[in-house]
C-alpha cells in the first residue's frame, strides 16, 4: 500500500469520525487513563501488538496510570490512512 499525505481538509473530515483524537503538533494525538500502572502497561502492551501487526509505531509516554500516544507517518511528513487505521483499532480496545 502507498502512503499518501492527507491535507488538511481530509484530516479535519476524518477527525470528525475518531472520538478522543485531535490534532495536536502535526500528529493525531490522544491521552488515555487508566485506574493504575498495570492497567496502563497492559493496554500498551496491547497496543504495541497491533502496531507491530500494522508495523506502523506510535510516539507514546506513560506515567503511572497516563498513556498518551501521537500518531504520525514520518515516510510522508505528516498524517496517512495509516494514523487513522492505528487510531481507530486503538479506540476499539
Amino acid at each position: 500500500m502507498t502512503l499518501i499525505k492527507l491535507s488538511p481538509e481530509e484530516i479535519s473530515t476524518k477527525l470528525t469520525k475518531l472520538p478522543g483524537w485531535e490534532l495536536q503538533n502535526g500528529k493525531l494525538h490522544r491521552e488515555f487513563t487508566f485506574t493504575d500502572f498495570v492497567e496502563a502497561f497492559g493496554f500498551m502492551s496491547r497496543v504495541a501488538l497491533l502496531a507491530e501487526t500494522a508495523r506502523h509505531h506510535p510516539e507514546w509516554f506513560n506515567a503511572y496510570n497516563t498513556v498518551r500516544i501521537d500518531l504520525a507517518t514520518h515516510d510522508v511528513g505528516g498524517i496517512s490512512q495509516s494514523d487513522f487505521d492505528l487510531a481507530s483499532k486503538i479506540n476499539r480496545l
